[in-house]
């Protein structure tokens, strides 16, 4: 279908086009809101600037589609495939993501506040500067991902793999981590405090001068993790590896740990101030 074609019969009032083939046409600017894309086949294709709210796009073939700038709010993306996608600056608030692929897409400054993210593979993504305060995302796979300055205040990361991922000055106030993979991430000097860390997995994380005051750290994995000059006065470490961890001058004042806590051979955590509880 060309171009001319689908949007003359949008203007006639026909709004599902499931399963068409629209691979590289051009709807740059496009008003296309409401519109049903269900399964069809956009590869290629040129919306920077369309207007998609709401529309319908979930099993849409989206690969290596050009969307920057697109406005998406609300839209239906459920396991699109989006893989090398460009999206940078796109509007995706409260839009629904669920099982989309986007791996090596590009997101740089997009908005997806509110947005459903459960089970989206983004790995290697460009996500600079990225908006994802308040977003829900589950199981995202964000392994080597570029969230550089990324907003992800109150984001739901639960069971999130982000091992190797760039977080460098993202924000992560209020962000919940539990269970999350983060083995490997750079964390030199940021601030997780109050965050829920439980259960997550902190392999090689190096967490030098970063603050983790009240940080929940119960059944954490921190094994060959750098924890020098780094702020965990009030967090809970029951239950928490840190058998191999390299621990420098750490504040525990009022830290707590349990029977089941793993320390260095030779750590004394009550040196540092923490407290044992029974």
């Amino acid at each position: 279908m060309h171009d001319y074609e689908l949007l003359q019969q949008y203007l006639e009032g026909v709004r599902d086009f499931s399963g068409a083939n629209l691979q590289a046409i051009n709807l740059q600017g496009a008003n296309l809101v409401n519109i049903i894309l269900t399964g069809a086949n956009l590869a290629g294709a040129q919306l920077p600037s369309a207007y998609l709210a709401s529309a319908v796009l979930c099993q849409a073939n989206l690969t290596e589609t050009e969307l920057s700038r697109a406005f998406l709010q609300r839209a239906d993306l459920t396991s699109a495939k989006l893989t090398q996608g460009t999206l940078n600056e796109a509007d995706l608030t409260k839009a629904d993501l669920r099982g989309a692929l986007l791996v090596r897409a590009r997101l740089k400054s997009a908005k997806l506040g509110g947005a459903n993210l459960n089970g989206v593979n983004l790995r290697e993504a460009d996500l600079q500067d990225i908006n994802l305060c308040g977003a829900t995302l589950l199981g995202i796979n964000l392994r080597g991902a570029n969230l550089q300055r990324a907003n992800l205040s109150w984001a739901n990361l639960s069971g999130a793999r982000l091992s190797g991922a760039n977080l460098k000055d993202a924000i992560l106030t209020g962000i919940n981590l539990r269970g999350a993979y983060l083995n490997g991430v750079n964390l030199v000097g940021v601030s997780l405090a109050g965050v829920n860390l439980s259960e997550a997995k902190l392999n090689g994380v190096n967490l030098t001068d970063a603050d983790l005051t009240a940080t929940n750290l119960s059944g954490a994995i921190l094994r060959r993790t750098t924890l020098v000059n780094t702020q965990l006065q009030g967090a809970d470490l029951s239950g928490a590896d840190c058998r191999s961890a390299r621990l420098v001058n750490p504040n525990l004042r009022r830290a707590i740990y349990t029977q089941d806590t793993l320390f260095p051979e030779g750590f004394d955590p009550a040196k540092y101030g923490a407290w044992f509880e029974p």
